[in-house]
């Protein structure tokens, strides 16, 4: 004779089954994204590191840039076609080329709206305005993407 308590237990177990499947999926799916989200975090830090890195070896470079700057600004006007001057001039365009190969930019200076996140102003001559322009640059800045590597040196005017 068939126990008639089979078909209870039976249901029973089957609703244990059923609960630990899908207690064991839910915790399957949790580490999944936990996989996932740890692998994002991971490529983030290295994106991050990358342009650390990058900005402390263009900063170490900026004033190599610098005086090649200064110095084509001195060229006396006789030698500006010399053979040497252009391949100096040559050697900064190549380092702009670099720079920009690499995400690196030029601040915005001359003309510009005055801004303490990108321009760090050493004079401010009064004019006859109320806003803040930038009236000359003295140093170049440079920033990669959003992140200032060094801040544009200028003189600030009101107009």
């Amino acid at each position: 004779m068939p126990d008639k308590a089979t078909p209870k237990k039976s249901a029973a177990a089957s609703d244990r089954l059923e609960q630990q499947l899908a207690d064991l999926t839910a915790a399957l799916q949790r580490e999944r994204a936990d996989a996932t989200n740890l692998r994002r975090r991971h490529g983030e830090e290295m994106d991050s590191l990358r342009n650390r890195v990058k900005a402390a070896v263009v900063r170490d470079l900026l004033p190599v840039i610098d005086n090649f700057e200064r110095s084509l600004k001195h060229v006396p006007k006789e030698l500006q076609a010399n053979d040497y001057v252009k391949g100096i001039q040559g050697v900064v365009a190549q380092f702009e080329k670099t720079l920009a190969d690499l995400g690196v930019s030029r601040i915005k200076t001359v003309g510009e709206p005055f801004n303490p996140h990108w321009h760090e102003a050493v004079s401010l001559e009064e004019g006859d305005g109320e806003d803040e322009v930038v009236s000359e640059e003295l140093q170049a800045g440079y920033a990669l993407g959003d992140a200032v590597i060094r801040h544009a040196m200028v003189r600030v005017k009101t107009q």
